[in-house]
């Protein structure tokens, strides 16, 4: 695996990272998480430098203007019908194990 080292993080950049995720970590994980993270940066890096033609950028925002169909109306599923999906139901509404007990 190769890391980029000018992304390198210091041990201080990381275990301030370590400290916003309250993450404990140890001397070993510290230095593990700062060569993969240092490895994603690279990856980025990377990302930022290809050319990206004009039709994929625009395609990422729709056209000024564009407009969603209007909400329409339609008839649902019958009570009936729906109840049929439920595993347990009782006066004609879904039953459900508590949430607290």
């Amino acid at each position: 695996m190769r890391y980029n080292q000018a992304m390198s993080l210091s041990q201080q950049q990381v275990e301030h990272i370590a400290a916003l995720a309250r993450l404990e970590l140890s001397a070993e994980e510290l230095d593990r998480f700062r060569r993969q993270l240092a490895a994603i940066l690279d990856h980025f890096q990377q990302l930022q430098s290809l050319e990206i033609p004009a039709e994929v950028l625009s395609a990422d925002h729709p056209e000024e203007g564009m407009t969603l169909r209007p909400d329409e109306l339609c008839p649902g599923l019958a009570l009936d019908a729906l109840m049929r999906n439920a595993p347990e139901s009782e006066r004609r509404q879904f039953k459900i194990p508590p949430v607290f007990e």
